[in-house]
């Protein structure tokens, strides 16, 4: 499970960079990486890009930490997963410097970024929006890189503090809620229950709804709040033997559902409500998949999986399109930025080699010098004879981003497609009893 928090950085960029970089915490500085800068340079870089900002906002970056399950992961994944996580958030349009520490009983990272784009100068604005974005990205790649996990969804609403406490059994809503679960085989009714959490201490009050008090609590906990499953009509149906809603798979109107293995499923054995709707839900899928069979001319089993197959390839080949096109965009921004600055320092360093002076020169403009050197070695590395005009880069750029936009709807399609092809192989395999072919498949990710 991997942990992150994020801070502005309002006075103080360099001491937060130099602190990040720091040789006893990132191995000698072997955890340290940057992009669209140097490490060494990065609050020089920053406060350039900064200075073409028109809403240049009271921030000169932000502050990201990012830490680990002590144990659970390498210096060098940590790393990984840290710069996977900083292209994937900040889509190749800031400047950033990525560090690993490795001094204390945890694995952390620190990710400082400008609080400008370098690519059209627009000011990075933090908000709960951004922040959830960052979370569902960090946790989406613990869990490819086998790291656990908060699994959204399962606690809505709930807090990460509430998390924790749930996790030390301290949390008073986690106690309610394993209270009622405990409860509902043994109740009649829902007053029933409510008399049965009376008799364990809590303190019950009605109203338009009801709550819930444990002893020392210090406010009610309306049921609701609980979640899905724990609302008065919810605990209801399930005192009558219904369904979870949080448990009920959900079927997509005109869309080929997965059968529910009733044979192996905990909650089919426990309750006779629930077998009895999945027994009929399996049937409406059965018929689901026979008729997406029928209406797409697919005769047998080995047509079916010729489908899957191709299905499959076409979803690889466009995440490598998309891929290629968003390194390209990403390639053509970083050139850019460095041929703007180029063109716009190369009168101040022509003025710096003319001078007769050099170091008293260096003295007042030893910035703009070094921003015009660094941009000069990127554009020897791209091997450039003649610079472009901003005019033909940006037209490169509206191009590929016009060809990402397209393959990314592309990829949305082939997704759903290739998911419900899925779907209808391992039922037609469980309605066949033949069990279903395993198969190498190939997880691209989209850097």
């Amino acid at each position: 499970m991997a942990v992150t928090k994020t801070h502005p950085i309002k006075s103080t960029l360099k001491a937060a960079i130099d602190y990040i970089c720091n040789p006893d915490k990132t191995d000698g500085k072997l955890l340290v990486s940057s992009f669209g800068c140097a490490a060494e340079t990065a609050d020089i870089e920053f406060e350039w890009t900064r200075r073409h900002a028109i809403d240049k906002g009271t921030h000169l970056g932000r502050h990201l930490i990012q830490a680990f399950e002590p144990g659970e992961v390498s210096a060098e994944e940590a790393h990984e997963i840290g710069m996977q996580l900083a292209k994937e958030i900040l889509g190749g349009k800031y400047e950033f410097v990525l560090t690993t520490h490795i001094d204390k009983g945890h694995i952390h990272n620190h990710l400082i970024f400008n609080a400008v784009n370098f690519t059209d100068h627009k000011h990075y604005h933090s908000n709960k929006r951004s922040y959830h974005e960052i979370r569902r990205a960090g946790d989406r790649l613990c869990r490819e890189h086998g790291l656990s996990v908060i699994v959204p969804g399962r606690d809505k609403g709930k807090s990460y503090i509430e998390h924790q406490a749930a996790q030390n059994g301290t949390s008073y809503k986690a106690k309610l809620k394993a209270a009622i679960d405990r409860l509902i085989p043994v109740s009649s009714s829902l007053e029933d229950l409510l008399v049965r959490l009376q008799r364990e201490g809590y303190e019950i009050k009605r109203g338009k709804y009801i709550s819930a008090r444990a002893p020392d609590q210090e406010r009610f906990t309306r049921l609701k709040t609980l979640g899905a499953d724990y609302t008065e009509e919810t605990v209801a149906t399930r005192i009558a033997g219904g369904p979870r809603p949080s448990r009920q798979p959900q079927q997509r109107n005109g869309k080929v559902s997965l059968l529910i293995d009733i044979q192996n499923n905990i909650k089919a054995q426990q309750s006779a409500g629930y077998q009895r709707w999945a027994t009929i839900e399996n049937l409406k899928r059965a018929a689901a998949t026979m008729n997406f069979l029928t209406e797409h001319g697919i005769g047998s089993y080995e047509e079916l999986v010729e489908r899957c197959d191709a299905v499959a390839a076409t979803s690889i080949r466009t995440r490598e399109s998309l891929r290629d096109v968003e390194q390209q965009i990403t390639d053509l921004a970083l050139l850019r930025k460095q041929i703007e600055t180029y063109r716009k320092l190369k009168p101040i360093h022509d003025r710096y080699k003319a001078s007769k002076d050099k170091e008293k020169f260096l003295r007042g403009f030893e910035s703009e010098i070094i921003l015009f050197e660094a941009a000069a070695r990127e554009i020897k590395k791209a091997g450039l004879t003649k610079l472009p005009s901003a005019e033909k880069i940006k037209a490169e750029l509206n191009e590929l981003t016009t060809r990402k936009t397209a393959l990314q709807a592309e990829l949305r399609k082939i997704q759903r497609e290739e998911k419900e092809y899925d779907a209808l192989r391992r039922n037609v395999s469980s309605l066949l009893k033949q069990p279903a072919k395993k198969e190498k498949t190939q997880e691209m990710e989209l850097k």
